[in-house]
């Protein structure tokens, strides 16, 4: 009787659509795999490990993840992906993008230790990028890194310029739609628009259902690749902790220490030392201050996460 191996073939997961997933194997091929049980746990730049069945294949397991980024709002987790170098937040100058959808996604990315760098498109909208550039000061403040593009009048120079930060590294670009998330996976990756339909052909079986996260090769040499998500006009943080919020927002969090209470919630505590930064916006010389906006934004998610579950 034939022994059943003891080690099983191990892939990267590139594509997933519903329970099916679409595998990478340490050869470069590709094929479609499916969950064990009834619930697909792998997602996209998964390791696992896999067992073929006939033309496809069957995940065995999901191997550890350095990190995953995910949203959750109050009925369910939707989760991007997984083991990630980074985070590029796609926003535009026009249509006006949203201080708390950056926020979130920012807040997310920092929760779970991935580096987020925020990219605004269309500076060649002279006023509308300028407006844009003067709302993200609050960012460039953090460190948070922050690159101007024009994706419409893109050419190599552009092409270089984005790959100086993304070289080496798994990259999950996110944004609202209208971001230009298509235009910069064509410009980096040419012929991407050509492999999702493959792909979402092969995983839906000839229905031309796009995929919701797809991993694209950059440059494969260098280890270089992006993932799609798809665009989301909603960022649910239901996985964070009202008290833990604050920790994850750079310009508030070094004046904790100046609070009076340890579990102060800085929203109405006197000696406050967030409120006191935020009081102090505006006046000539102050350093270290919180903008009003941001402080806002704090507030409203703080409230947010505050309400009871049902």
């Amino acid at each position: 009787m034939p022994q059943r191996p003891t080690s099983q073939p191990s892939g990267l997961v590139v594509a997933s659509y519903g329970r099916h997933c679409l595998v990478e194997t340490e050869d470069g091929r590709r094929l479609i795999c499916h969950p064990r049980g009834k619930k697909s746990q792998a997602v996209v730049g998964d390791r696992v490990q896999w067992q073929p069945t006939g033309d496809e294949g069957t995940i065995e397991k999901v191997l550890e993840r350095r990190n995953l980024l995910y949203r959750q709002d109050e009925i369910r987790t939707k989760s991007f992906a997984a083991n990630l170098d980074q985070v590029l937040i796609l926003i535009a100058a026009e249509p006006e993008f949203s201080a708390s959808q950056l926020s979130r996604a920012l807040i997310a990315a920092e929760a779970e230790h991935i580096p987020p760098l925020i990219a605004l498109n269309k500076s060649d909208l002279v006023e509308p990028f300028e407006r844009a550039w003067a709302r993200l000061q609050p960012y460039r403040q953090m460190h948070y890194g922050v690159l101007p593009l024009s994706l419409r009048l893109s050419g190599e120079v552009d092409r270089e310029h984005l790959l100086k930060h993304l070289r080496g590294k798994t990259t999950l670009v996110l944004g609202p739609s209208g971001s230009g998330k298509s235009t910069l996976i064509n410009l980096l990756v040419p012929g991407a628009t050509a492999e999702t339909g493959e792909i979402s052909q092969a995983l839906n079986s000839g229905r031309h259902t796009t995929t919701s996260t797809t991993w694209y090769w950059v440059e494969r040499p260098s280890g270089t690749a992006l993932i799609d998500s798809p665009g989301f006009q909603e960022f649910g943080l239901h996985h964070i902790a009202p008290a833990q919020l604050v920790a994850y927002m750079p310009d508030l969090k070094p004046h904790v220490e100046h609070c009076r209470f340890y579990n102060c919630t800085h929203r109405h505590e006197p000696g406050c030392g967030v409120i006191a930064a935020v009081e102090t916006e505006g006046q000539a010389g102050a350093p270290d201050t919180i903008s009003a906006q941001r402080y806002k934004i704090y507030c409203d998610l703080y409230d947010e996460l505050s309400q009871p579950r049902y």
